[in-house]
């Protein structure tokens, strides 16, 4: 963890910049935004005509003078000033008054794992442009261990896999800091661009980026186990033609087609196992892995871990939240260190 308790606490909002969707938390009022990352520019005035759920609806929809754009990628803000423009449309006029109305405005962020300096730097500059006199950093990985309700503080291993849109984070935590991790840049875009381009390949078919959510479709049922359903009905465009067309997609083709992005997770857990001390490695054995992330839910997805791990593998009850969930009970002051009173000589 970057940044200590007491400083958080002092902390009056908290923004968790995904390269999915946006959250804020603030202090005393809860989860607040819950947004895609997602602008819509016309690029003749560069006004912004709209963020969150519209921008994200008026993708691949707009004349040619209006473009959207994700100002994050990968839990890295590479647009800082339309982050900006972003967050102050999400946040409302109303709550950013009442942030404003404090003596010291404090913000806090999640950074993903290893996160070099310069993005870092980009995430304290987004939320000072928003007000902020000081911002304090927190590990996603620690966050969302938080988040989920794991008891990060205590003497004890616990595992936990982020499932992120751009990567996946896996990690091994004890006493409250991270013992061994990973970053895999491998999350759901990259499984779903799999499964798009197999569609292509083996069909000749495109699909929408907006009426059809692939994974949904291709992996309906059980999704990635043998159990689902044999053949699934995609609705696309023909790439020849242009016209509108259905086809009948054997789902242990895709099952096949994503395996290969699934197996670099696969290898990430195995490095941070390989890495962890013994008796760490005894502990997970009966915990397991807990899931988190909006990429979590893939159909699944933990039932391929569990078998490939022989590890109990657990989803958190709400997945997609608990990195911003953990950065508020930290806000809030409901995490209790550990007491490590020195010993006297």
């Amino acid at each position: 963890m970057t940044a200590s308790l007491e400083q958080l606490c002092r902390c009056h909002f908290a923004v968790d910049l995904g390269a999915a969707r946006t959250r804020v938390y603030v202090k005393g009022a809860g989860l607040v935004v819950d947004q895609p990352s997602a602008a819509a520019v016309n690029t003749r005035n560069g006004a912004l005509i709209a963020v969150g759920e519209l921008a994200e609806k008026m993708k691949g929809r707009t004349p040619h003078y209006i473009r959207v754009v994700r100002p994050v990628s990968g839990g890295t803000v590479v647009d800082i000033e339309m982050a900006q423009r972003m967050l102050r449309h999400l946040l409302g006029d109303k709550m950013r008054r009442a942030l404003r109305r404090k003596p010291i405005l404090r913000a806090a962020a999640c950074t993903p794992h290893d996160a070099d300096p310069l993005a870092q730097r980009a995430a304290i500059e987004t939320l000072v442009g928003l007000g902020a006199r000081r911002v304090e950093l927190v590990d996603t990985l620690i966050a969302a261990a938080v988040g989920c309700g794991l008891p990060v503080e205590q003497p004890e291993a616990t595992m936990i896999m982020v499932c992120g849109a751009a990567a996946t984070q896996v990690a091994v935590l004890s006493l409250g800091s991270i013992v061994t991790a990973d970053r895999v840049p491998v999350g759901g875009e990259v499984v779903d661009h799999a499964i798009v381009q197999h569609l292509r390949h083996e069909h000749e078919l495109i699909l929408p980026s907006q009426s059809v959510r692939p994974l949904q479709l291709a992996l309906a049922g059980n999704g990635l186990t043998a159990q689902g359903p044999a053949t699934t009905e995609i609705h696309g465009r023909d790439v020849a033609t242009g016209l509108a067309r259905s086809v009948q997609v054997d789902t242990a083709a895709v099952r096949d087609a994503i395996q290969t992005p699934l197996t670099a997770i696969l290898d990430g857990i195995g490095k941070v196992l390989r890495d962890c001390p013994p008796d760490l490695v005894a502990d997970l054995a009966d915990r397991g892995i807990m899931m988190v992330g909006g990429s979590a839910l893939l159909p699944g997805l933990d039932q391929m871990l569990r078998q490939a791990t022989g590890m109990p593998v657990h989803i958190a009850e709400r997945p997609d939240v608990c990195a911003v969930q953990g950065l508020g009970a930290m806000l809030e002051g409901r995490i209790a260190p550990l007491a490590l009173d020195p010993l006297g000589t």
